[in-house]
């Protein structure tokens, strides 16, 4: 059997390490290839687009992929639904594996927005500091207008940002997990007053916003953007190997 996992995340590593163990089992793992050295999971590893549902509805035939998971990024919405055309049109079975989203807490400060230029809008009414932790794609949501010009930016991705950025703006190069004592220490240390974050979900990158909760300072999340209708879904690597056993497995 031949599952080509969409990866890219902790949940696609994870579930490639269960499925490798797995006898009769060969796995792919495809890596977008927007980070310059990611973590690469074990199995087979292959990193770049397919050029579009087309062409992956093609790689599955060429390749005889027997399952599809799609355990890419929350807000990579768009290989998600050529995942969803792909596997309809070459009929492999497909499942998404998303992490859930994060719920607010007593306490919290949260603003939802529908987008990043949704964040950037609301802003500067709730702050002068920004821990901006959104990644390094889609800076130029925060760049380019006057009122956003008199903020300062911490903006923290796996690899540096590239124009346009936003005007007053320091990049701190991390990849989590994060620690709650060190989250505390970084709003402290940068004197933050306002946080913004996509709605990611999971446990690596939680702590800013129990910080964000203890020193009362906003948060701005940018909600997750519509997913496929009528695709199963798995909440943990756990729940998915189980289903390609359940439902693949002669």
């Amino acid at each position: 059997m031949h599952v080509l996992i969409l990866g890219g995340t902790t949940e696609g590593r994870r579930l490639a390490e269960l499925l490798v163990s797995a006898a009769g089992t060969r796995v792919t793992s495809s890596l977008a290839g927007r980070v310059a050295a990611p973590r690469l999971p074990p199995g087979e590893v292959r990193v770049g687009g397919f050029g579009g549902a087309e062409g992956l509805a093609a790689w599955l035939r060429e390749h005889r992929v027997d399952a599809l998971i799609d355990a890419t990024h929350p807000f990579a919405g768009t290989i998600s639904f050529n995942a969803a055309a792909a596997a309809a049109s070459a009929h492999v079975p497909l499942l998404a594996l998303r992490r859930p989203g994060w719920v607010a807490s007593p306490g919290d400060d949260w603003h939802p927005v529908g987008s990043l230029e949704q964040a950037a809008r609301v802003l500067p009414a709730l702050g002068e500091r920004v821990f901006l932790t959104t990644g390094r794609m889609g800076l130029a949501a925060f760049a380019g207008d006057p009122d956003l010009d008199r903020l300062w930016f911490l903006v923290r991705s796996v690899d540096a940002p590239e124009p346009p950025c936003p005007a007053r703006m320091e990049v701190l190069l991390e990849r989590g997990p994060f620690t709650l004592d060190g989250e505390r220490g970084l709003l402290r240390r940068h004197r933050i007053d306002v946080v913004v974050t996509k709605d990611s979900g999971g446990a690596a990158t939680a702590p800013k916003l129990a910080a964000a909760r203890e020193a009362g300072i906003p948060v701005v999340v940018v909600e997750r953007p519509p997913a496929p209708e009528g695709v199963p879904v798995a909440s943990t690597p756990e729940e998915a190997a189980a289903w390609v056993g359940a439902d693949l497995v002669p």
